[in-house]
């Protein structure tokens, strides 16, 4: 069995780090944990890095094109590497969590995230693990667009490795102890 992980994000420097890119620095952290590097899948729809990751076969993905069409590439993957939706995990950024929370859940609705939504309109079905990090909700005004497309403040930043490494945890115990040992290990 093959497990494909998609780290949700926009593509270019500019947004590296920004909050809507958590799911790529995510992916970044257990690449390295693989011990690989992203490249070019053969589609041109993504970067990938294939190898073995908590002992088990994983393909971690991250789409070419902007978050809010996620879905092509997503399924694109999916195809090829012959993963069904229950071995899909997608590590994504949630507006309605605060800053630091973690929530890994199984299926569900897109709560007004485009990625998600793009995803589900590509797979036919949102029945798929998701590993959701807090950004937290603008405040002060601010728009959400704003939002997520800023980097973390600096008093953020000073922890968010923290978190990125947790949430990585969190994939990997995902693979190897199910959802209902990770929700109680990570949830908070």
């Amino acid at each position: 069995m093959t497990w494909l992980v998609v780290g949700l994000g926009n593509p270019g420097p500019s947004y590296a780090a920004t909050r809507h890119n958590v799911g790529y620095l995510v992916t970044d952290v257990l690449a390295a944990r693989m011990g690989g590097a992203f490249k070019a899948h053969t589609s041109k729809r993504a970067d990938v890095v294939e190898g073995r990751l908590a002992g088990e076969r994983a393909v971690l993905g991250r789409s070419r094109s902007y978050m809010n069409d996620s879905g092509g590439a997503v399924s694109t993957l999916a195809k090829y590497y012959d993963v069904e939706p229950e071995q899909l995990i997608v590590v994504q950024d949630e507006l309605d969590l605060p800053f630091g929370s973690l929530r890994v859940k199984f299926g569900g609705g897109d709560n007004g995230h485009n990625g998600l939504r793009d995803i589900r309109s590509a797979l036919g079905t949102g029945d798929y693990f998701r590993v959701r990090i807090g950004i937290g909700r603008p405040g002060g005004g601010s728009g959400v667009t704003d939002h997520v497309l800023k980097t973390f403040s600096r008093p953020d930043r000073k922890h968010l490795p923290v978190y990125i490494e947790e949430a990585a945890d969190a994939v990997e115990s995902l693979m190897t102890r199910g959802l209902e040992a990770t929700q109680s290990s990570f949830n908070r």
